[in-house]
């Protein structure tokens, strides 16, 4: 099978495992893919399966989309990723991905895009300490001296300081598998994941 799936984040709740212990799991909605492309080395110069996740209305899709869909099926989808694999010979157009690959207990590699935050200062971008409220201080949330005067008398490159926040890549290893519903194509992982609801997320076997 593939080496990992596209879902959809739905939230956070928390389950009872076997042995008893309340654990906060993430809820994501993970296929079914569709195999929209199929690389090879001779090809692309890789091996890999370019999967479709999210039925589009065909309105909603243009001509050259539509005459890439058509060879996998003719369904359009919203977001297209490709996946490594080691043996593209095993694979079909249009053949269908879904959570079969996963087992419980599983331990899986998932990558999405964090929330983004916008232009914060250092305490909530960095951490940094704040300053003191009382006794006069005028520093109570700025980050402080950020150079040298005299010597080097510029700042350091890669200097923490306000800014953008979020909307990074994230990737989280080893994430446990709780549960898996094939039916309803949700699996619960445990633990926090990358992105806001309804974010996309890849989820691939560790190794």
């Amino acid at each position: 099978m593939s080496t990992g799936i596209l879902g959809k984040k739905i939230g956070m709740t928390s389950v009872f495992e076997s042995d008893g212990r309340l654990v906060p799991v993430t809820v994501v909605q993970a296929g079914p893919c569709v195999v929209t492309q199929i690389k090879n080395i001779q090809t692309d110069g890789y091996n890999a399966l370019q999967l479709g996740f999210g039925e589009l209305d065909a309105k909603k899709i243009n001509k050259p989309d539509a005459g890439h869909f058509e060879k996998s099926g003719g369904k359009g989808f919203s977001t297209l990723r490709e996946f490594r694999v080691d043996n593209t010979e095993e694979y079909e157009l249009g053949q269908v991905v879904d959570l079969s690959m996963f087992a419980l207990g599983d331990k899986v590699v998932i990558s999405g895009v964090s929330k983004g935050r916008g232009f914060q200062g250092t305490i909530k971008r960095h951490g940094f300490s704040r300053g003191p409220e009382t006794h006069g201080s005028r520093n109570h949330r700025k980050p402080g001296s950020i150079g040298q005067s005299a010597w080097p008398a510029r700042v350091i490159k890669g200097k923490r300081m306000p800014g953008h926040m979020g909307c990074d890549r994230i990737t989280v290893k080893n994430l446990k598998v709780v549960d898996i519903k094939l039916e309803e194509n949700v699996i619960l992982i445990k633990g926090a994941i990358p992105g806001a609801r309804t974010g996309i997320v890849e989820l691939k076997k560790a190794d």
